[in-house]
């Protein structure tokens, strides 16, 4: 097969990546700067991450952006994230239309702050026709919480009688999940150098090839982006099976 993208056969690249987006916070404190500086200056990773992604040809990319647990943060952290969250909503709508990436979420969207879930909802409406890469956040996301929301949505069908147990399958459970519809993941990154899924699309990620890399976010970028692809391309995929035999 020839090569397409970047030196990779079109196979090689993967459909869907997630990143963990970690170390701001430490990026910041080894400068002697406040926290929330690591917060924005991860927003250009962010950019560049994304146009990356746009340049190798990659499907979907979803951001570990705002766990179910960091609400446990300081108040004036999360006040400004999410004020972060909002300029980059704002800033970037029209950036992500001229690049054809559709914007998408995934988690409890309704517990953010409204002027929050105002501008996401904004953002979704206006690149929702777009064909490009699929950019998607994890905001209020817990991957406990989203397969015990499945859970109790099977169970409500199976109360009504629309379900009957014997007929839940996989698959089933999968259209239930936060992620249904979207490509299923094939390569998880975490930067920092912690080595842990931190409750992020724990079933997804059941067969996902995973990549761990001692760069704080802050100062990952596409070229961080495109090592891993390339050690992923360079990973044998056998889902459990076994190596065909010459």
């Amino acid at each position: 097969m020839s090569p397409g993208r970047d030196g990779l056969a079109p196979a090689d690249i993967p459909a869907h990546i997630a990143i963990i987006m970690d170390g701001n916070g430490r990026w910041a404190q080894e400068r002697g700067l406040p926290r929330t500086r690591g917060h924005e200056e991860g927003v250009a990773s962010v950019r560049d991450v994304v146009a990356g992604c746009g340049d190798l040809g990659v499907r979907q990319l979803t951001l570990y952006a705002f766990s179910t647990e960091n609400w446990t943060r300081p108040r004036p952290e999360l006040r400004f994230l999410w004020s972060l969250l909002r300029r980059f909503l704002v800033r970037e709508r029209e950036e992500l239309k001229k690049n054809g990436i559709r914007f998408r979420t995934i988690g409890v969207i309704e517990e953010l702050p409204k002027y929050v879930v105002e501008e996401i909802r904004k953002t979704e409406d206006a690149t929702a026709s777009l064909s490009g890469t699929t950019l998607c956040l994890a905001l209020n996301y817990g991957s406990k919480r989203e397969i015990t929301d499945a859970v109790r949505a099977l169970a409500r069908r199976v109360r009504a009688g629309e379900l009957n147990p014997d007929e839940i399958t996989a698959d089933l459970i999968e259209a239930h999940l936060y992620t249904a519809g979207m490509p299923p993941l094939d390569l998880l990154i975490r930067t920092a150098s912690e080595q842990r899924l931190s409750n992020f699309l724990l079933w997804q990620a059941s067969y996902a090839e995973l990549y761990f890399s001692p760069v704080y976010w802050p100062d990952f970028r596409r070229d961080h982006l495109r090592r891993a692809v390339h050690a992923y391309a360079r990973r044998e995929r056998r889902f459990g099976g076994l190596k065909p035999v010459e």
